[in-house]
């Protein structure tokens, strides 16, 4: 999970002063000293580091907060205040031409994700209406090109690619040609890389940038990678002048060492995030949003944002009627299976929820074999079954079993799994969920599969 380590140490690191009713100067400086070497650890760059410790202690120090009724609430405060400056403070979007097409220029070393993340980038954009056009010309990895028309083809987005040129700068200048033709919006280029910065790589990308001009040059770079992944957005916007960073892989990045230093050390802001390995896992970047996940302050916009995409609303509002009757069936637990599989990771989902002990996340894990056995099971049972309608008596039970190819062991797992379900629905629609959740559709969300589990999702 994204900053998992990083995230645990400084809990910790605020836990200590939280239990002092006053912060003395020895406490702070103690405290700070932890967050560097958390930092540190987390493969953030020194300098960025050394003034990040620096601003943090010289606001914490001051009468506002030695002389406060709550004296670590404000030092979490001034430096969650940091972190969002230190990442980019506003998050920044796109920039869009005054004239079609927006030209989007994706740039990075090999095995970063340059590609997947241009498929990506498109479908992103396609969702918010516009028509995008990818253009291949990464013209030397082996299968470029038709890695680029098979994710390409799976968003139903059309690519201009050339089958045997290797000229990428004329390909980079048709292909443009090409989008004006057939009224394509936006037109994102897939360039090629290199296993290290070069002086023939870096010669034919600027000739792409003189010959089609792009409105954003995107550095796409692996976060896992730590500060190798800044040194390269150093070097690429030292030769290239990058408008913006995306960090691929941050949903496995544990220690955050690149989200936290590269606007630092580039001044380019974070634009997007890879969270995944789907082709709809593509977020804008929020520093804000970011920084309270990492505090543990959880993050509800994104998580109500994805709720959005992934949830089918009609189908929340039924559950929430269901909800507010106690009125849980299997059918509803199969839906909610459903969609809390389309909205990503489940440990990424609940790691946004504020007060979710990313450390408790841990061992969590979606067992895909499970799931499909609980599915099996479900869509064996009769209609009269899965609306509690008939009761599932043992012969019933052993029909199921062998309908759905697993046990008697497994189909009483599950009925006991949607016992604690019912319970726990019956606790949420007693008034204590937040209102905002069950306009959003994510109070269904909040029932679903796998929430009562003992470090293991689901069941």
């Amino acid at each position: 999970m994204a900053f998992e380590s990083l995230s645990e140490k400084l809990q910790n690191t605020f836990k200590k002063l939280r239990g002092k009713g006053k912060v003395s100067e020895k406490d702070l400086k103690a405290a700070m000293r932890e967050v560097k070497l958390a930092l540190l650890e987390a493969d953030v760059n020194f300098k960025v580091v050394k003034d990040f410790v620096r601003d943090v202690s010289e606001r914490a120090g001051g009468a506002e907060v030695m002389e406060s009724l709550t004296p670590a609430q404000q030092v979490i405060k001034i430096v969650n205040e940091e972190l969002i400056k230190l990442m980019g403070g506003e998050a920044e979007k796109l920039n869009i031409a005054s004239k079609p097409p927006t030209i989007i220029m994706m740039a990075g070393l090999q095995g970063a994700g340059k590609t997947t993340t241009a498929a990506k980038l498109g479908g992103l954009l396609k969702k918010q209406g516009k028509r995008p056009l990818l253009c291949a010309c990464d013209v030397y990895r082996p299968a470029a090109v038709k890695q680029l028309q098979v994710v390409g083809g799976q968003l139903e987005l059309p690519v201009y690619a050339e089958e045997g040129v290797t000229d990428a700068v004329g390909i980079a200048k048709r292909g443009l040609e090409h989008a004006v033709q057939h009224s394509n919006d936006v037109f994102i280029i897939d360039t090629a890389g290199r296993l290290h910065i070069d002086e023939q790589l870096m010669d034919e990308l600027k000739e792409i940038v003189r010959e089609v001009s792009p409105t954003e040059i995107l550095l796409v770079v692996d976060a896992m990678t730590g500060q190798d992944a800044v040194n390269v957005a150093d070097k690429f916007n030292s030769e290239l002048e990058i408008s913006g960073v995306v960090l691929t892989k941050l949903d496995g990045d544990t220690r955050g060492g690149a989200a936290l230093s590269v606007r630092a050390v580039t001044q380019k802001p974070i634009k997007f995030c890879g969270m995944g390995e789907k082709l709809t896992d593509l977020e804008q970047f929020y520093p804000d949003r970011m920084a309270s996940r990492i505090l543990g302050m959880g993050d509800m916009l994104s998580l109500i944002e994805k709720a959005e995409q992934a949830l089918d609303l009609k189908k929340a509002e039924e559950l929430e009627k269901k909800l507010m009757t106690q009125k849980f069936t299997f059918s509803d637990f199969l839906d909610q299976m459903e969609q809390m599989k389309s909205m990503g990771p489940i440990q990424n989902v609940l790691g946004m929820i504020p007060g979710v002990n990313a450390k408790a996340l841990k061992n969590a894990s979606v067992d895909e074999k499970k799931m499909a056995h609980i599915e099996a099971i479900i869509t064996s049972m009769t209609t009269e079954e899965r609306e509690l309608k008939d009761k599932l008596t043992p012969s019933r039970k052993e029909r199921i079993a062998k309908g759905s190819g697993t046990s008697i062991v497994e189909v009483n797992a599950l009925l006991k799994q949607f016992e604690q379900m019912q319970k726990m629905v019956k606790q949420l629609s007693g008034g204590n969920m937040n209102k905002k959740f069950k306009r959003k559709g994510l109070g269904g969300m909040m029932g679903g599969p796998g929430m009562g589990g003992k470090g293991r999702f689901p069941f």
